[in-house]
């Protein structure tokens, strides 16, 4: 499956769907965590225009979303 092209703020609107907080914000970044029972999983999203495959990948993996499960929250 392919990647989306994706802005920032279409990341963080996906990630609180799925319980994401954001916690931070400083300059072009923010930072959102998520509690779960057995860790707290932290990502840090840029708020650029489009970000880069390498970058939302990375996104997902500290999410532990799929792109197919990414995908549906759009």
């Amino acid at each position: 499956m392919k990647q989306p092209v994706v802005s920032g703020k279409e990341v963080i609107k996906a990630l609180t769907k799925v319980g994401f907080k954001a916690v931070r914000h400083k300059g072009s970044h923010v930072r959102l965590e998520k509690h779960t029972e057995e860790r707290v999983l932290k990502v840090t999203v840029p708020l650029h225009k489009q970000l880069k495959k390498g970058t939302l990948a990375m996104i997902l993996l500290h999410t532990e979303l799929s792109l197919e499960d990414f995908i549906k929250l759009l």
